[in-house]
């Protein structure tokens, strides 16, 4: 698709900042040629968009890849098996179901010469992690079975070989230790290289407690009282401890610990050496399987939300299996991630970021010589994008498989401003090439890759995700690559979307970071009979260091299937654009953000010939932030608003949040977890907080909230919900009792939509 680039300067609409005293806020003017939609009328609209969404929830996200052993045919052939994971969205069963899919590749050594499946999809049920073995001989399984109700759920560790399962441990029933994690902050498993143990985090076991009242049936043996084994024995009085946990869907994980499971013997044993003030997770065995090494992240004074904060001071560490020796491998006052052995085992790279600054931002990519025990920086922080392709590094994690064949290249796909790609940076020379550069644009996502074959990911907005597997071509031909589909999703033809450049005005340049632009991605329905009648709304996105990217997202899709437009804004301070654009936003949030966001939704009104009269807004956490400062900050541009989880006010969250840090650091100040911040600093926190604004609202707002949200507590709505209420603003509010953050239940996540969508039509008219 052919990038839309089109900028202007001209300046956004004042802001409305006066107090409600001291003017009238009229309200919105209705247009005659809007009308409350008749019950029969939403009745049909309601079943279209249902009907949609439905049809296009069944599309499946890729989840993991692997690929098998290569095979030798008795023709002389080669082939290799990449085994799949897919999740979709039952909205029967209403739940997200995990199934798996392989095929076979058959190759020259250097490019597929044949692909296809081999056989149909099967649902995995109750498989929390998988991993082959390096030689593809074994395959180890942890498997959850039982109720999800507390004490009912177990937990089994399994080892296959070809067509039979070889062990299947009970690990609830051991009692080594507690659940074990399986999430990509901390989890792992990890064969050794012999292939005779299996690496894994999990809890640390907890004394048990009881009642100072509690009674017990003494049991007589020769007329002597049985006492219980010591390590059997209740703490009394400590049933009610509190426990520190990670914070937003890590709330059952506190103290991870690193566990071995020797596969001959059945033994798991709890490995020891690492110091007390960190918690260890990411683990893999050391060249040689003489020890284990993993990332520790430090938990003193208390522990911080871990889910998407790349900035936890952590390093990397060795455990010495022989000795207990627990040695530091990596600078300590930094936060680090992802270490990944190369294939020679001689190296490991890592992701690096600056401690407790911006939640995500620009890595590093260091590397770290096993042998010479030297490390360097492959790829430094890019403060603003590089002539070519290449902005800097954005991502949570690199891929299990990332390293070349030759132990030389690294593979990864990284944000490039609203576009995903895969990059190749040679880690001699910290050259970094793109993979992607002059294919369609869209996002790309690096599964794996071993012997040189990549398995990606590729989608865009109006198409769903694609696989696709490629070889990696020699230093200096990366552009040669040919993909080959595996399995493709048609495009959606009414769906048109394009990435648009913009320029702020002058007078909205960030005087410390002069000379930043932004970009949105807008969604239009292709060539509609009645253009000039369509509708808009627009999406920030939350973070605010995140970003949106040209892939398949299934809101706005339906949304555009419905005859909305829908405008996705990456305003400065977003991941992809360089440092200095993540850097020029804190401390002028609910500012430069919302003039961002206000100034592309005008740019976009005067270019196209959408429907300025009904325009709606949608966002979620900080994306909610941004919505509710606008309807209160432009009150006469949006007729409806709907927001999840919203930020609402700064100073309030700092003190129930699990990302207290967040609060400081988008506020301007420095964060320190020894002193409570200054009266300056709470005033300051209040002043960016839409809460200041909510007089000046008059939007019909839907609010969405989770009452388990970690991140964003749904107390901050509640505020909001109750400051409308008394002002009589129209509001609509509904708690999801069990769901957190993210909304993203399957019930949860559709009966949200489609209020949103009743909301959209009954505010904006019909």
């Amino acid at each position: 698709m052919e990038r839309q680039v089109r900028v202007r300067c001209t300046s956004a609409r004042t802001p409305v900042l006066a107090p409600a005293s001291a003017r009238s806020s009229p309200a919105r003017r209705p247009r005659p040629d809007l009308c409350v939609p008749s019950a029969q009328v939403l009745k049909k609209e309601l079943d279209e968009a249902t009907a949609l969404y439905r049809a296009l929830s069944c599309h499946p996200v890729l989840v993991t890849a692997g690929l098998g052993p290569e095979v030798t045919t008795q023709y002389g052939g080669k082939y290799r098996t990449v085994h799949t994971e897919w999740n979709q969205r039952d909205l029967d069963r209403m739940e997200s179901i995990r199934f798996c899919r392989q095929y076979l590749v058959f190759h020259d050594g250097g490019s597929v010469v044949f692909s296809g499946p081999a056989g149909n999809s099967i649902e995995t049920k109750g498989e929390l992690l998988s991993r082959d073995s390096p030689s593809g001989a074994l395959k180890a399984v942890l498997r959850k079975t039982g109720s999800s109700k507390i004490g009912e759920e177990k937990q089994f560790l399994e080892v296959w070989e070809k067509n039979r399962k070889l062990k299947s441990i009970n690990l609830t029933a051991l009692e080594k230790h507690g659940i074990v994690y399986e999430d990509d902050c901390f989890g792992c498993l990890a064969w050794s290289h012999s292939e005779t143990h299996l690496l894994y985090v999990a809890e640390k076991k907890r004394p048990k407690t009881e009642s100072f009242f509690e009674t017990k049936a003494l049991e007589l043996n020769d007329e002597e009282i049985t006492k219980p084994k010591k390590q059997d024995q209740a703490v009394k009085g400590d049933q009610y401890i509190f426990h520190e946990d990670w914070g937003e869907n890590l709330v059952s994980k506190s103290i991870p610990v690193l566990c071995v499971l020797d596969i001959e013997s059945g033994n798991i044993s709890v490995l020891e050496g690492v110091p007390e003030n960190v918690s260890p997770g990411q683990a893999f065995w050391s060249p040689g399987d003489t020890g284990v090494v993993f990332v520790g992240w430090w938990h003193e004074p208390f522990r911080l939300g871990m889910r998407f904060c790349t900035n936890r001071r952590s390093a990397l560490f060795y455990v010495d299996l022989t000795g207990g020796k627990c040695e530091l491998l990596s600078d300590d006052s930094m936060a680090m991630c992802s270490p990944r052995l190369s294939p020679d085992q001689c190296r490991i790279v890592y992701l690096r970021n600056t401690n407790l600054s911006p939640h995500q931002q620009c890595s590093q990519l260091c590397l770290y010589d096993w042998y010479t025990k030297v490390t360097s920086v492959v790829v430094d922080v890019v403060p603003r994008q590089l002539e070519g392709n290449f902005s800097g590094i954005y991502c949570n994690l690199l891929p299990l498989g990332c390293w070349s064949a030759d132990s030389e290249r690294v593979v990864f796909d990284s944000g490039l401003r609203s576009r995903q790609d895969l990059f190749a940076v040679n880690t001699q020379t910290g050259s970094v090439t793109s993979l992607t550069a002059g294919l369609p644009l869209g996002s790309w996502k690096l599964l794996t890759i071993d012997q040189d074959l990549m398995v990606v990911q590729f989608s865009t907005p109006n198409q769903p995700p694609s696989l696709k597997v490629g070889f990696l071509p020699p230093s200096g031909k990366e552009q040669e690559i040919h993909w080959v589909t595996l399995e493709e999703a048609e495009a959606i033809p009414e769906i048109s979307w394009a990435i648009r450049v913009l320029k702020p005005p002058p007078e909205q340049e960030n005087p410390k970071y002069p000379g930043l632009d932004f970009e949105v991605i807008l969604l239009q329905p292709y060539s509609p009979a009645t253009k000039s009648k369509i509708p808009l709304v627009v999406m920030p996105h939350g973070g605010p260091h995140s970003s949106f990217v040209a892939s398949w997202m299934l809101f706005p899709a339906v949304l555009c299937k419905i005859g909305f437009a829908v405008l996705l804004v990456n305003y400065r301070g977003s991941t992809g654009f360089g440092q200095d654009s993540i850097y020029s936003l804190p401390g002028n949030v609910g500012d430069q953000d919302v003039k961002d966001v206000q100034f592309a939704v005008e740019q976009i009104l005067q270019e196209e010939v959408f429907d300025e009269g009904r325009v709606a807004l949608m966002g979620g956490s900080h994306g909610g932030f941004l919505s509710c400062h606008l309807i209160a900050q432009y009150p006469d541009t949006y007729g409806a608003c709907v927001v999840r989880n919203p930020v609402i006010n700064v100073a309030s969250m700092f003190c129930s949040t699990d990302i207290p840090d967040w609060c400081m650091v988008e506020a301007g100040f420095l964060y320190s977890s020894d002193c409570l911040p200054d009266p300056s600093a709470w005033a300051e926190m209040l002043n960016k907080s839409p809460i200041k604004y909510m007089s000046q609202v008059k939007t019909p707002l839907l609010l969405m909230l989770g009452q388990e949200d970690k991140r964003v507590p749904f107390k901050q709505g509640m505020e909001y919900y109750r400051a409308l209420v008394a002002r009589k603003v129209p509001v609509r509010f509904l708690l999801y009792p069990k769901s957190n953050h993210s909304l993203s239940e399957v019930e949860v996540e559709s009966d949200s939509f489609m209020n949103a969508v009743l909301w959209l039509y009954s505010h904006l008219g019909c």
